[in-house]
């Protein structure tokens, strides 16, 4: 019969390893991001962006999990490099647009080879990773929206 700690004991926690894999993933990206300044944040912003072309701050934060407090900077920073643009709805002035410029185009082709790169780095077969990436967003439903 277990001690009635043992819920606290990291070794019970779902989280740790779930935090652990995410901190060792971003490290490993760091590699790959330097040479095209970037930082993880930017990136996974820019595959968004690269993807819709032209969204909104609201649904981009949306899909990436991340609220407009640390979605701002990193937008700024993007649009400083040249890759992005903000601008101001003419529907809706209160909707902030971010458009996908040529130079962030040219971004893309230069980041083409980094998930290549990065899979060498995870040591699944293809099942189990088809199986991680489904129980993961798994997780990630379990969380209502925050409105």
């Amino acid at each position: 019969m277990g001690d009635k700690y043992d819920c606290l004991k990291i070794s019970n926690q779902l989280c740790f390893p779930l935090y652990a894999c995410s901190k060792e993933i971003v490290k490993r990206y760091k590699p790959y991001l330097d040479p095209i300044d970037l930082t993880y944040t930017q990136y996974i912003t820019m595959m968004v962006v690269w993807e819709e072309k032209e969204i909104t701050v609201k649904a981009l934060g949306d899909k990436l999990y991340l609220d407009s407090g640390t979605l701002t900077p990193v937008l700024k920073k993007l649009e400083q490099k040249g890759y992005v643009k903000r601008s101001r709805s003419k529907d809706d002035e209160r909707n902030l647009i971010i458009t996908l410029t040529d130079e962030g185009l040219e971004l893309k082709k230069q980041a083409c080879e980094i998930p290549a790169k990065m899979g060498q780095c995870v040591k699944l077969s293809p099942g189990e990773t088809e199986q991680l990436y489904s129980l993961l967003y798994k997780i990630l439903g379990c969380f209502p929206e925050e409105n």
